[in-house]
């Protein structure tokens, strides 16, 4: 018995999480690498009338912006194929060919247009992926399955700024290519590098994942739109959407503290090397606790969890606002992050369980769409809100945290009937 069986995880879901991984090593590469890009000298042309720190904020957005409002139709669309596995594939193609063009670009539209490029292809691989991971599961092991699928994606998105870096100063390289000797910057071998990790993810899903033999067609409304009211008048919301929204809220609160890197600086005295400790602090709460918190879900049930982190959420964004020790940014940082953990897998998990038959590719990818909103829209909203006074921000994302506790509370019933109580009985 292998080790995912022992996890009681899938192995095509451990293969489909490695290559996930893999992947976003490669694309979390252009974090770091971009805007670094874009402050050299090797761009030219129109910045479109902008300062070039604006021109970053939106060539980071973009891939954001460009993916989520697409989920939802490449989520439905590989619903009614009943094939999700040609979209990850296609995807990842996209990906290894515009990270590859970078280097090819000399003018910032290439930039704008190589992102909505990485945004298209992040439409057809997220909600896919996600949908195959609850196809591979079952009612017994999905939030195990959920997390484990967000630990190792996690584990590449923390690990690929942390080596871009260095990668960038690094250069310039002397490769020899047989009897050439070719000189490569930073900038290219950090854009052939997420290349190489795209095609590397590519090989893996090809000859290691397959399409489910019981996902087949989602209903002839391939692109209908998404439920905001129950229908089923059990409440007022559709549970999914309402899902959709706390992931929104809980997005947007864990991405208001990135664009604020030189205030947060100059706030508590402290240099980028603890900037870069107080945002991996989040990460690696995730990391350690998506699986476990994941598995717990589905002996104990989802929606407590799910709240318990909406909860958890409020205090832990709020303090950043307030804060002036850097180690105490760090574990307000890791308590958010133990606050996302407690959310995400759950709430995919969940969404899981409601999803009908062959139509998880459309239920999940209102998670993921809305997710991917969130994480756009929080960097803009710190940028301007910040201007109001520091806490401002935080407060709007700890606020936002606290309507997502009432909602999840009052409009999602839960799937799971626990099989033990994490409270100790007499």
């Amino acid at each position: 018995m292998g080790v995912a069986d022992r996890l009681g995880i899938d192995p095509q879901v451990l293969t489909l999480a490695i290559a996930r991984m893999t992947e976003s090593i490669g694309n979390s590469f252009l974090i770091v690498v971009l805007p670094l890009f874009i402050g050299s000298d090797v761009l030219a042309g129109s910045t479109f009338g902008l300062t070039e720190v604006a021109v970053t904020g939106i060539v980071l957005s973009l891939f954001g912006f460009v993916n989520s409002p697409l989920q939802p139709f490449t989520g439905r669309i590989s619903d009614r194929t009943g094939r999700r596995k040609v979209f990850v594939l296609v995807g990842l193609v996209l990906i290894g060919v515009a990270s590859f063009s970078y280097s090819l670009a000399t003018r910032y539209w290439h930039l704008v247009a190589l992102r909505c490029l990485q945004g298209l292809a992040g439409a057809l691989i997220i909600p896919t992926t996600v949908a195959l991971v609850n196809d591979l599961a079952s009612a017994e092991n999905r939030g195990g399955n959920m997390g484990t699928y967000n630990t190792f994606r996690l584990v590449g998105f923390g690990a690929g700024p942390i080596a871009a870096g260095a990668m960038v100063a690094g250069g310039p390289y002397a490769v020899a290519l047989g009897p050439l000797d070719v000189v490569m910057s930073g900038f290219d071998a950090a854009f052939y590098f997420a290349t190489s990790t795209a095609t590397l993810s590519f090989v893996l899903v090809s000859a290691l994942i397959r399409d489910p033999d019981d996902v087949a067609g989602g209903g002839d409304d391939a692109l209908g739109g998404i439920a905001v009211f129950d229908r089923s008048g059990r409440g007022t919301l559709d549970p999914v959407f309402t899902l959709g929204v706390a992931s929104f809220f809980m997005a947007v609160g864990i991405a208001l503290f990135a664009t604020l890197g030189d205030i947060i600086n100059a706030r508590l005295d402290q240099g980028p090397t603890l900037f870069g400790l107080e945002f991996a602090a989040f990460i690696l709460a995730q990391v350690l606790l998506q699986t476990p918190i994941g598995r717990a879900t589905d002996f104990y049930g989802r929606k407590n969890f799910i709240v318990a982190g909406l909860v958890l959420l409020v205090p832990t964004t709020f303090v950043q606002g307030i804060i002036l020790d850097p180690w105490l940014m760090v574990v307000a940082r890791f308590a958010q992050g133990v606050a996302g953990a407690l959310v995400f897998a759950p709430s995919l998990a969940l969404a899981g369980d409601i999803a009908p038959a062959g139509r998880s590719g459309s239920t999940l990818s209102v998670l993921t769409m809305a997710f991917g909103f969130g994480v756009a829209f929080g960097p803009l909203a710190s940028g301007f809100l910040v201007q109001l006074g520091f806490v401002v921000p935080f407060a709007f994302g700890a606020a936002l945290a606290a309507v997502g506790v009432v909602l999840v509370w009052t409009q999602v019933e839960e799937t799971v009937t626990p099989k033990g109580s994490i409270l100790p009985t007499d």
